[in-house]
């Protein structure tokens, strides 16, 4: 998947609409996990164009019947990078936003549901995004604090459009975003927090432990260099650069990046990278809300294809598992650290399928993390980290 996603405006429009069908119709692997405050796991997935929600009790060995989130039919996204997400509040409330796809290529809208009963109905959805132009409004995540704040940011094309009207160019897209201060029952006014990013790596949303959600996305610098960026969404941040591999690519590399944020307030990143000079899977962090970064650990076997990191942090331990693949086998592997992210345990393979998978990700119940994974042979798999980390 590190391969590029070539600008949108190069292919012919018949090729593009014929490239976006064929992208709609694939089979979806794309699965979101989160544990609410009893332990139970929820999980959303997509079928026949709806959003579908289970829960279990023994830790996904067993499901519940899956309810559907949206009554009717949609396109909804669900492969690699844009994929339904699932929260539940501290008040029990179920949280699910997902971005809709569009006939027109590379559109979509951001929707949202939720469910006030544990599960058993959904809200019908709401689009969360004010401009309903039939352009990108994608690549959404999801944040919910314990004011029982949500926040959804996504990627927006608008900005380009008034740029064109203007004769102006835009490079990438923009982030924009929008709060709850309901749980969930109306959304304020869509809040544009940055300008540039790339157009299909998925932004990385976690919250502080102030309850300010922090996002990481692939910024474009410059003319077209694809590094990183995070921000504070507190309504005065701005945003600051977090990586300098300087990979300088006219391409999306469908690789976004992910943040976790553990009690202490430490903010651990994980991101890919392809520039000549350092490529490859790299970790930092930072313990002063991004004013300073520790230097970058580069990790995992780039001639393996090391791809797809995650990062999950329970105070001074911090889990990190990617993907690899060998030839035959596609592999899960986890490095672990128990002083906060400065000494990390040698890499170990925690699961393994020689069939199509989804992208690794890590969830926590407060005081386990797990490796959620779900694959095309061997089904989902939920793998306590606790006996894996050494």
């Amino acid at each position: 998947m590190a391969a590029g996603h070539v600008g949108h405006g190069s292919a012919q429009p018949h090729d593009m609409a014929k490239a976006w069908q064929a992208a709609l119709s694939r089979p979806s692997l794309a699965v979101a996990t989160t544990f609410d405050a009893s332990g139970k796991l929820w999980q959303a997935s997509v079928k026949d164009g709806h959003v579908i929600v289970s829960q279990s009790g023994d830790q996904g060995k067993t499901f519940s019947t899956p309810v559907p989130v949206n009554s009717e039919s949609e396109l909804v996204a669900a492969v690699g990078e844009n994929r339904p997400k699932i929260l539940v509040g501290s008040n029990g409330n179920i949280y699910i936003s997902y971005t809709l796809n569009l006939e027109t290529p590379f559109a979509g809208n951001i929707r949202f549901s939720r469910s006030v009963d544990g599960g058993k109905s959904f809200s019908a959805p709401i689009t969360v995004n004010s401009n309903l132009d039939p352009i990108t409004h994608s690549f959404d995540a999801m944040g919910v604090n314990e004011r029982g704040q949500v926040y959804i940011v996504w990627l927006d094309k608008r900005d380009i459009s008034i740029a064109k009207k203007n004769g102006e160019k835009y490079s990438g897209v923009a982030i924009y975003y929008a709060i709850s201060d309901d749980e969930g029952k109306t959304f304020h006014t869509n809040i544009k927090a940055a300008d540039h990013s790339c157009e299909c790596c998925r932004v990385a949303m976690a919250m502080d432990k102030d309850g300010t959600p922090i996002i990481v996305w692939r910024h474009i610098f410059g003319k077209n260099i694809r590094d990183h960026a995070m921000m504070r969404l507190d309504g005065k941040s701005q945003p600051i650069r977090l990586s300098y591999e300087n990979w300088e690519v006219d391409a999306c590399p469908h690789h976004g990046p992910a943040v976790s944020i553990a009690d202490d307030g430490n903010y651990h990143f994980v991101w890919f990278s392809n520039s000549s000079e350092r490529h490859g899977l790299f970790y930092s962090y930072s313990s002063d809300q991004g004013k300073h970064f520790s230097r970058p650990l580069n990790f995992g076997n780039f001639q393996a294809q090391a791809s797809h990191p995650h990062v999950l942090s329970l105070g001074q331990r911090v889990f990190i598992v990617w993907k690899e693949f060998d030839g035959m086998a596609t592999s899960i592997y986890l490095i672990n650290s128990i002083d906060g992210g400065n000494l990390w345990s040698p890499p170990k393979i925690i699961a393994s399928t020689t069939g199509t998978s989804d992208y690794p990700f890590l969830v926590s119940n407060g005081d386990k993390n797990y490796l959620s994974w779900n694959t095309d042979k061997d089904g989902y798999r939920l793998i306590n980290l606790s006996g894996a980390a050494q």
